[in-house]
């Protein structure tokens, strides 16, 4: 499925670098990726992975622009209060969004129409237009709360991919393992990659 204009956020649950590698892939399949990370977001990608998006003189826009080496346009970041945003309206609703990694607060404040933040605007503007929404949480194990919530969600037409990494294919590194999830939230609004081989696949 082609996808131009395409949401990423990223929360404060572990698994930064699931959120990384989905960033890569959407904009190699040549989407044009707005980019919205919380707080907290920006402090486990720097703990989990070493990447300073905040540090030093430049902003998060040309960290992230340097990080995945875009061309001019291919990108683009909005704080967590820039309501002025396009993606805050659905006038201009993006044709996807994907939350990963989300923690449960985010999970439930979506889940409650909450939109305190403009990653939780942008997610009540997707469900509000019948947009593709995707939610990729990292949290375990899950208590009755997380599991009405994304039953909530889920019943809206909402896409919860656990990160659920498989061993069929024999993982041999980390990379490996996070291929396999982000191939399977690409998997869920059918978007093409070649991440992982799949099941009874010979090549």
């Amino acid at each position: 499925m082609e996808m131009k204009n395409v949401v990423l956020a990223m929360t404060g649950a572990s698994g930064a670098i699931y959120g990384l590698k989905l960033g890569s892939e959407l904009l190699r399949s040549g989407a044009h990726l707005t980019i919205l990370i919380s707080g907290t977001g920006f402090q486990v990608i720097r703990e989990e992975t070493g990447l300073n998006l905040k540090g030093g003189e430049g902003d998060p826009q040309q960290a992230l622009a340097a990080y995945f080496r875009t061309e001019p346009g291919q990108l683009e970041y909005f704080a967590e209060d820039d309501f002025f945003a396009p993606v805050a309206s659905g006038s201009s609703a993006p044709d996807a969004m994907f939350i990963c990694p989300c923690t449960m607060g985010t999970l439930s404040r979506i889940a409650c129409g909450n939109s305190g933040t403009l990653l939780e605007r942008c997610a009540d503007v997707m469900i509000k237009e019948r947009r593709p929404l995707v939610l990729v949480p990292r949290e375990t194990p899950l208590s009755e709360i997380h599991l009405d919530n994304m039953l909530k969600l889920s019943r809206l037409g909402v896409r919860i991919v656990p990160a659920m990494p498989a061993f069929y294919q024999r993982p041999e590194s980390v990379d490996d393992m996070v291929n396999f999830v982000v191939g399977k939230v690409l998997d869920s609004l059918g978007i093409g990659h070649m991440l992982f081989k799949r099941w009874g696949s010979k090549d």
